[in-house]
């Protein structure tokens, strides 16, 4: 019985945990929401997911498939034409102009009607007035034709069907500039709307003007972006201004809408521009060239040493022998200079100081490799991790909360602790592999910051290692035994308890990030007991801060034994049973 008064505590502090691990704000909602709505593993055959996309993140952005995007685009089209009485392709070739904007093509049209029409060439009235004779010239091949084999745009400059039908295939197939399509005559700009197109274009043209149209709505449209997943067909429409740029699109993909790179919050989006670019530049090659090699004396080559020895021949056509250290000829040394693995003439010329500008710029450039390795090795395993964690939750949503429920007689709906923590898992990895990217940017002189940050992390990773370990390697005895276990009521404690604290230290993480590490005063000090208070979720808050600080998981005095029986741990805040002497959480002595 105590173990299952445990749970219920824990479950309902729990419940009652402040805003959301990324919200900071009062506009936050439920964190177990937002992470299953993170991760969800949808099967395109269930009943639901049309429900489950249309839940994600509704505060703030709307994930739009095909239809949603055409229904709009109608939508838009038939308010302009209706407001303007214009027709429904007068009114598509405005949008299209003013990129979608309605506001925007209300406040032009009526400031300036005739401007707004000349400039977009939507003509009142013909320039070429069509004759009433039964034949007339085709003003790009020059041949003679009856009047119905003729078509005219709005402006009535005349040309023949097969002219027509070359020319706005070129159009289409030169790319989405087709949509701005104007009359062939040099010296007119009459807009050829999409009923010209419907009328002469072959069906291949017509589809793909249709799929022009379609993605204008969304590329020109500076509320809305494609989800940048491969493969993905599912767009963004965000209410810019609304607070954090991180979305999910039904596809499961999380991206950051302003940058469109993988979703990278607390780390700014031009701090990961930086750290993409210096991924993929050639620079940290030529970091490692410079601090791994030295230039052939004859012929300049970089030469990395790969034997003890320290007489070197360079490859042909060179086949230059010269010494390592002092880079001098090698007929010149010998046994009088120290043989072959030392050179007194350089150790000599070291200690005259020739050789310090040179080592000096070599060890620099070591230096800074050696630091860059240091965070792009962390922010890799992270980043692996994290898509190990992501199989792992997959299985575990699909086979293994099956195999458990009938293992330890319980009903899926009371095993939902496993996927919390497992959705847990996934989102601190990502927080945890960019923190690596923002530690390195952070500049070596604010030496209080880089302590503080340190410190925030290391407790962090920490507390996500041990959530880590508790869900992967603790959870398979249960999953391998043959009948129901005993303590696997405590085991559902100890999982979601770690959950909740390793998402206060995370939330705490962040918001200092986001807050520049302000908890460090103007003399680079930073308080550890309040930091560590903070962290274990206590009820201290962040210092500038956006929303309400943490709330704290026991009820009860924060260092007493509460009215139920347990004790608070001063470390994590954990509510543990009267009868434990060490923290089941942290594994810090009572």
């Amino acid at each position: 019985m105590d173990s299952e008064d445990e749970f219920d505590m824990q479950d309902a502090a729990a419940e009652s945990a402040d805003d959301d691990f990324y919200s900071g704000g009062d506009d936050a909602f439920d964190s177990d929401d937002a992470d299953v709505a993170d991760y969800e593993f949808i099967d395109n055959d269930s009943d639901d997911s049309d429900d489950l996309i249309s839940h994600r993140y509704q505060q703030n952005y709307t994930i739009l498939g095909e239809a949603d995007i055409c229904q709009r685009q109608e939508d838009d089209i038939m308010r302009v034409s209706t407001v303007l009485s214009i027709s429904k392709v007068s009114a598509s070739i405005l949008l299209r102009y003013y990129n979608w904007s309605v506001s925007k093509v209300h406040d032009e049209w009526f400031a300036d009607e005739e401007k707004v029409r000349r400039v977009v060439g939507l003509l009142e009235r013909p320039v070429v007035q069509f004759p009433d004779g039964t034949e007339m010239t085709c003003g790009i091949c020059f041949e003679t034709y009856p009047c119905d084999r003729l078509y005219v745009a709005a402006c009535g400059h005349p040309f023949c069907s097969s002219c027509w039908q070359g020319y706005i295939s070129t159009a289409i197939n030169d790319g989405p500039g087709c949509l701005m399509l104007r009359c062939p005559d040099p010296s007119c700009n009459a807009a050829v709307g999409q009923d010209m197109i419907n009328e002469l274009a072959s069906d291949e043209d017509k589809e793909k003007y249709s799929r022009y149209f379609i993605r204008s709505y969304v590329e020109d449209n500076r509320k809305t972006k494609w989800c940048p997943a491969p493969g993905c067909d599912y767009a963004v429409d965000f209410i810019v201004g609304s607070g954090t740029y991180d979305v999910t699109c039904g596809c499961s993909y999380s991206f950051c809408w302003n940058c469109t790179e993988e979703a990278h919050r607390p780390v700014d989006c031009g701090t990961v521009a930086k750290w993409i670019l210096k991924n993929s530049a050639e620079s940290e090659n030529m970091n490692w060239i410079l601090a791994n090699s030295k230039p052939c004396p004859k012929c300049k080559r970089p030469i990395e040493k790969n034997q003890g020895c320290m007489h070197i021949t360079c490859t042909p056509p060179c086949k230059f022998e010269f010494c390592w250290l002092c880079l001098g000829a090698w007929s010149d040394h010998g046994e009088r200079t120290g043989g072959f693995y030392a050179c007194n003439r350089y150790e000599t010329a070291k200690q005259e100081g020739v050789y310090d500008e040179a080592e000096k710029r070599r060890e620099m450039a070591k230096n800074s490799l050696e630091r860059y390795t240091h965070y792009y090795e962390r922010w890799a395993t992270n980043q692996a991790s994290r898509q190990k964690a992501l199989a792992d939750l997959q299985q575990m949503q699909t086979v293994h909360l099956e195999k458990l429920s009938d293992i330890q007689c319980q009903p899926e709906s009371q095993l939902k602790f496993i996927t919390e923590a497992w959705l847990q898992i996934v989102e601190c990895r990502r927080v945890l592999k960019w923190t690596y990217a923002y530690g390195y940017y952070l500049p070596e002189h604010e030496h209080g910051k880089r302590v503080f940050f340190e410190y925030l992390q290391g407790e962090a990773e920490s507390g996500l290692e041990r959530l880590h370990q508790c869900a992967e390697k603790e959870l398979q005895a249960y999953l391998n035994a043959e009948g129901p276990s005993k303590d696997f009521n405590e085991f559902r404690t100890k999982l979601a308890g770690l959950t909740s604290v390793t998402r206060n230290y995370f939330e705490n993480l962040v918001r200092a990030l986001e807050n520049g590490l302000s908890d460090v005063d103007s003399h680079g000090a930073s308080s550890r007991t309040t930091s560590s208070r903070s962290l274990g979720g206590g009820s201290s808050r962040v210092r500038s801060g956006r929303g309400k600080g943490s709330t704290s998981r026991s009820s009860g005095p924060s260092r007493n034994i509460d009215d139920s029986g347990h004790w608070s741990c001063e470390h994590c805040t954990y509510a543990n049973i009267r009868s434990a002497t060490v923290c089941a959480i942290c594994q810090q002595r009572r």
